[in-house]
């Protein structure tokens, strides 16, 4: 890592010194034959951890996310989704332009949830007029918000309402352990409600590249034509999937260690003029820069870059920021960071 410390997204994160070695001596074949050792047992381990029966690695979880919802959903069909979530704010309208698949949103609540009743009247009646709704997506943690986790029993109320209508559940999981850190509980539990979930083996989990789809086997199987329809199909990928083991199997086991920073940051944070705490939540911290303060939004940034900090405001904002935390910010980062921000807001 450089000597910066960058606060804006888990998104930064570089391979640990492990997963440098483990990509350098990693077994490979060729994926699309089927024959890559390393990225089959990535798969495997994968599904069991989020209680499915299979597994399948991409490149990204915005490419995850939108295998899954081609996979559910034919042409012309539409799928409810949070006015906020990822799928429909940041992923390029990819469900529209490559699928054919309306987007019907409902509200996200500041907690990160959609109110069940908002789902259930979104949900298109039996009629030539309208588009048929195929899938509900969910995001956990919900990021637009603040990194806010979804509890299973939430998720189970979701999943029995997509039954109940004969719909598809698919979550947006790509800091899925983050949530699950947070509440104290499996990501299988998490996931026990969905038909299909992604989570990013990047982020907050430090591989430099990928993410997984799960589910059940002829979903992945489908998923798996999709995902080659799409140029995903991967040769040598083992190089790559190497690292997700590492991010899987020992990276998930630290992430409090991020929440427990964001919460010292964010306690930090609510006692230094011209700030205001929004929320924090998992590794996240969102905050305002008061409009009264010496400084424009460019030149707070500017100076906080001096100090060695990057900080940048959340997309569609000019005054409000976001704080992530990761295997790279350490306490002593933090306490940098609230010590120049000091400094800068003196």
């Amino acid at each position: 890592m450089n000597d910066l410390i960058d606060l804006r997204s888990d998104t930064v994160t570089q391979p640990t010194e492990a997963m440098r070695r483990a990509m350098a001596q990693a077994v490979v074949g060729d994926d699309v034959y089927g024959e890559d050792p390393t990225v089959q047992q990535l798969e495997r381990d994968s599904a069991a951890m989020l209680g499915k029966e299979a597994a399948l690695f991409v490149s990204s979880g915005t490419q995850g996310n939108l295998i899954a919802m081609l996979t559910h959903c034919p042409r012309g069909s539409e799928l409810i989704c949070g006015d906020k979530a990822h799928v429909v704010v940041y992923e390029a309208g990819g469900m529209s332009a490559l699928g054919g698949i309306m987007p019907r949103t409902v509200k996200v609540y500041p907690d990160g949830h959609l109110d069940l009743d908002d789902i259930r009247r979104a949900i298109r009646p039996d009629d030539q007029h309208f588009p048929r709704t195929r899938l509900i997506c969910l995001e956990n943690t919900q990021g637009t918000m603040g990194g806010m986790p979804l509890s299973a029993e939430y998720t189970d109320a979701v999943g029995a309402l997509a039954r109940e209508h004969g719909l598809r559940l698919h979550i947006d999981g790509a800091r899925i352990f983050n949530a699950a850190t947070a509440l104290n509980t499996s990501v299988a539990a998490l996931s026990r409600a969905a038909d299909s979930v992604t989570f990013c083996l990047s982020k907050g989990l430090c591989a430099p590249v990928g993410s997984v789809l799960v589910g059940d086997k002829a979903f992945i199987a489908e998923a798996r034509r999709v995902r080659k329809m799409l140029g995903g199909g991967m040769r040598q990928a083992g190089v790559l999937a190497a690292a997700g083991l590492i991010a899987l199997h020992e990276m998930t086991k630290r992430l409090d260690e991020d929440h427990a920073n964001a919460a010292y940051f964010a306690e930090g944070l609510s006692e230094i003029p011209h700030i205001r705490v929004e929320s924090q939540a998992t590794n996240f911290v969102m905050f305002w820069l008061s409009e009264s303060a010496k400084h424009s939004p460019a030149s707070f940034e500017h100076a906080m870059q001096a100090e060695g900090v990057v900080l940048r405001p959340y997309p569609g904002y000019t005054h409000k920021y976001r704080a992530v935390m990761h295997y790279w910010i350490k306490r002593h980062h933090v306490e940098h960071t609230l010590a120049a921000l000091r400094r800068v807001l003196a």
